[in-house]
């Protein structure tokens, strides 16, 4: 397991090492972000309560603007400007699996998502899309629910998708009879916000715990209808998105800092579209050098057994792969190991990026 954990900071540590002094913090917010709302009175009301359609990516993504917003007074102790805000990696991540393309319709049947018809649409047959449904939804609600944004739970409603609505939860109420474990872990993260005794390691270990309690223990592993999702991709993205929800769990246990910085520096390493046949790991010709080696990393991470199966925790890493630690560093602190080489062979073929 020491391997396994070892192996997870190595590859973190070549995406830190590839990109360090490249970082552009105005370049770095999602997709759409300053248009999108930043205040519950800039969606619709209807009967006095403020309805959201979650499919809709500005919508969506707004939820989370509100939410860095209403939290950003209890990380301005750690660095001005919001910038180390954990919840940051929400956003962030979300704005990458729109502008890959990972939140329209995969079947092609409609023209949700895609530059042909709505490219606001959030299909609800998409992998990505439901997978950060709970990752959006249940800590903007449970933000209400403890008292964050200074509203009343009854007055958030959010929309329901054009089928499989009983897939997911609309308001707080029902989120707390269908996902309690996880409206729970996130209520814990934000009592933990408000307190001034908190450090930044106390809000980073109940933020991972809410983090993986959404993913974990309400899709993976009781949402069946979820795991259906895949089908609609290529193999090589069905595995690349395994790969990558098993990477929460190595991240989890590491205390990854999902702060602005470090969540935008991890991102350059990811695919820049959804993957097709014939995108085989380190042989893809339009990915540069990082990206093919992240994502044969992550295609050797999946043959390794999970840290959170385990119920392993450690101590996060100083400055984790900054402020000098190198990437032998992190070997050390997690024990001599032997790790894979991850040099490259040249590409076999060349292929143009997907249109």
């Amino acid at each position: 397991m020491t391997f396994s954990l070892s192996w997870a900071c190595v590859l973190v540590g070549c995406i830190s090492a590839s990109l360090s002094g490249a970082y552009n913090l105005s370049d770095e917010f999602p997709p759409l972000w300053k248009g999108s709302p930043g205040q519950l009175s800039d969606y619709s009301v209807e009967n006095g309560k403020d309805i959201i359609n979650p499919w809709n990516y500005s919508e969506r993504i707004g939820m989370y603007k509100i939410l860095l917003a209403q939290t950003a007074r209890y990380f301005e102790k750690f660095a001005p400007e919001n910038e180390q805000n954990i919840l940051w990696g929400l956003p962030i991540h979300h704005g990458w699996q729109y502008h890959t393309g990972g939140l329209a319709d995969p079947t092609h049947r409609t023209d949700c998502g895609h530059d042909s018809g709505d490219p606001l649409c959030i299909y609800v047959d998409s992998w990505w899309a439901d997978l950060n449904y709970y990752l959006s939804t249940i800590p903007f609600l449970a933000a209400i629910h403890s008292g964050l944004m200074g509203v009343s739970a009854d007055n958030i409603i959010l929309l329901p998708p054009s089928k499989d609505q009983t897939n997911f939860c609309y308001n707080v109420s029902s989120c707390h009879s269908s996902f309690p474990e996880a409206m729970k872990m996130w209520n814990k993260f934000y009592k933990c916000a408000v307190s001034p005794s908190s450090s930044f390691d106390d809000l980073l270990k109940y933020m991972w715990d809410a983090y993986v309690s959404s993913l974990d223990r309400l899709i993976l592993n009781v949402n069946s209808n979820f795991s259906t999702r895949s089908k609609y991709y290529s193999k090589q993205e069905a595995d690349f998105q395994s790969n990558w929800a098993l990477l929460v769990d190595y991240l989890s246990p590491l205390l990854f800092p999902t702060t602005l910085d470090r969540v935008c520096e991890f991102q350059k390493g990811l695919p820049p579209w959804i993957l097709v046949s014939g995108d085989q790991a380190h042989f893809i010709s339009d990915f540069n050098d990082l990206q093919n080696k992240v994502l044969l990393g992550l295609k050797f991470l999946h043959t390794i057994p999970s840290p959170i199966q385990r119920g392993i925790r450690i101590k996060s890493l100083p400055g984790f792969l900054g402020e000098g630690l190198s990437e032998q560093a992190c070997l050390e602190t997690r024990g001599k190991v032997e790790t894979p080489d991850l040099q490259l062979p040249l590409p076999s073929a060349t292929k143009t990026k997907p249109v």
